[in-house]
């Protein structure tokens, strides 16, 4: 289980670790002072002596390769900026089943909804909802009631209070 803190101050305990290592503290002694296994502290000494202050630093776990390339991923989303109807949906709301299916058909790669959506934040694309309101709608008439009626009548309200 990662400890807790920042890259930073995990790296200066692994760097302090060493130092004390050097002035002949025992691996358990600094296990104990640190509160890590000793296993932990030797793996701090191996990259050390393997690769000196450069070994200790904090490096990013690389992850699984990505299923679509980045050309891939500029085809996709130019395709989502056609819409959904485009696509043989119904309507225009892309789901992350939708994209998923889209993918598949596409790409030949099969993405798992939660999946789809760590691809869509790494393009940069968002969760958006679209605005519920009808098409009968009024605007004008709307910025009237806000402007003239609600006025009066959060003052009536207030009267009566």
């Amino acid at each position: 289980m990662r400890r807790k803190g920042s890259s930073e101050e995990l790296e200066r305990r692994r760097v302090q670790a060493m130092a004390l290592l050097d002035q002949g503290w025992s691996q358990a002694e600094i296990a104990r002072r640190f509160g890590v296994t000793q296993g932990a502290v030797s793996q701090w000494k191996k990259a050390y002596r393997g690769d000196g202050p450069d070994g200790l630093k904090a490096h990013r776990h690389p992850g699984p390769k990505p299923k679509l390339n980045e050309k891939q991923r500029q085809r996709l989303g130019k395709m989502l900026l056609k819409g959904a109807r485009a696509h043989g949906y119904r309507t225009e709301l892309w789901t992350l089943s939708r994209v998923a299916e889209v993918i598949g058909q596409r790409f030949g790669v099969q993405y798992d909804p939660s999946g789809v959506w760590h691809v869509l934040r790494n393009m940069g694309w968002s969760c958006q909802k679209p605005e519920r309101r009808a098409r009968e709608r009024d605007e004008e008439a709307v910025a009237r009631w806000r402007k003239e009626d609600w006025p009066r009548i959060k003052k009536r309200a207030k009267q009566r209070a």
